[in-house]
């Protein structure tokens, strides 16, 4: 069976315009009737990584979420929330910062704090076999996985099937990093996620997307495009390709094929627009980036060297711009190794410093920075 992924352009977040691109991308895929009904309870998650700017692209744009919840209420769905377990802070904080609250609450959407962890047994996954999940997703009967376009240190993209690692409740996405520290296997314990989550739908945001250093210090791109499925992996996969990069070469991609999540493979993907069926090559050439800043090697290397102790100091590892520095300690709180990685060995008057024999890749602190000073380079 082939999977479908609607594109929609869109040029700003204008609200009208995003709220008529949305239209025409749920009609695209059937319609929001096809998938959920009603008298169910909507959970709206979105990508509230970290508190920013709406127009820094570190999480789902406002106008986004906003637009979605109208639509639901337009559709007449009473019971619809929007949150996300974000790696530091309050995602209720977020979404207050970005100036949600009024509009989500206009269209009766609830903002859910994520502040409740839920044991959650799945005996039929293949990698992982239990998790910590958000109350807010165990008690949605329906959940819309609103990610964002970004890059990502660890994963190389962050959009539709990692989006998910935010519906483990916020404290105990750290221990999943030291259990799973590999891009290979923390890959395929997402894709586990996702198989039971379930999300009934998924729709990127990809009006700017992030390049370079993502998934929060990275920069600002125009892609103009909004994207919608019901299988995470195609979508990630028309994303990869409109970016150039091979699908392959990403471990969620590769994991989400094998594992039966979705397909990545373009004579299995249908791609529709508002004007007609597109061919991945004329989407590629209408919408695509040649030049957009992302890892592109592939990832098989990566987990050769994984097994071979020695050479784990030659993988990438996160480093510091001191003169972006600003002491504040986030990276350290977001460290998840048992006595941290790193620490402020020379005093606070200086920028932490890593310990790479207990560092374990993870890139959480690159992650978290709220001021774009850590970075992730090969080491000789």
């Amino acid at each position: 069976m082939h999977s479908k992924v609607a594109l929609v352009p869109c040029g700003s977040y204008e609200p009208e315009r995003v709220y008529q691109a949305l239209r025409q991308g749920l009609d695209l895929v059937g319609g929001i009737g096809k998938y959920i009904r009603t008298d169910e309870k909507v959970l709206l998650k979105l990508n509230l990584v970290r508190e920013a700017d709406a127009d820094r692209a570190v999480t789902t744009h406002p106008a986004v979420a906003e637009m979605l919840a109208r639509i639901l209420s337009e559709e007449h769905y009473s019971d619809v929330s929007a949150g996300d377990s974000g790696g530091f802070g309050s995602s209720i904080k977020s979404m207050e910062h970005l100036g949600m609250r009024e509009e989500l609450t206009k269209y009766g959407c609830r903002m859910a704090a994520f502040d409740e962890a839920v044991r959650t047994a799945y005996p039929q996954g293949i990698h992982a076999k239990e998790f910590m999940l958000a109350r807010d997703v165990v008690e949605a009967d329906a959940v819309i996985s609103v990610c964002k376009m970004k890059t990502h240190a660890l994963e190389h993209i962050t959009g539709a099937v990692k989006n998910q690692y935010g519906c483990v409740q916020g404290k105990h996405k750290a221990a999943g990093h030291t259990r799973y520290p590999s891009a290979e296997s923390m890959a395929r314990m997402i894709v586990d996620l996702n198989l039971l989550v379930r999300p009934r739908l998924y729709i990127m945001d990809g009006i700017v997307a992030m390049e370079g250093n993502g998934p929060t210090s990275g920069d600002p791109v125009p892609m103009n495009v909004l994207l919608f499925s019901t299988d995470p992996v195609a979508l990630d996969s028309v994303f990869a390709r409109l970016v150039y990069l091979d699908p392959e070469s990403v471990p969620t991609e590769g994991a989400g094929a094998q594992m039966g999540l979705g397909t990545w493979k373009e004579e299995e993907i249908d791609l529709v627009t508002p004007d007609g069926q597109l061919s991945m090559g004329d989407a590629v050439a209408k919408y695509g980036r040649p030049g957009f800043r992302v890892n592109r090697k592939k990832g098989k290397a990566e987990g050769i060297m994984n097994t071979i102790t020695i050479l784990r100091f030659l993988k990438p590892a996160p480093r510091i711009d001191a003169d972006k520095c600003r002491k504040c300690g986030v990276c350290v709180e977001s460290c998840p190794v048992d006595g941290k990685a790193l620490r402020f060995s020379k005093g606070r008057d200086h920028p932490p410093v890593y310990n790479y024999r207990k560092c374990i890749r993870c890139f959480c602190c690159q992650e978290m920075c709220p001021h774009k000073a850590i970075y992730v380079r090969g080491r000789r």
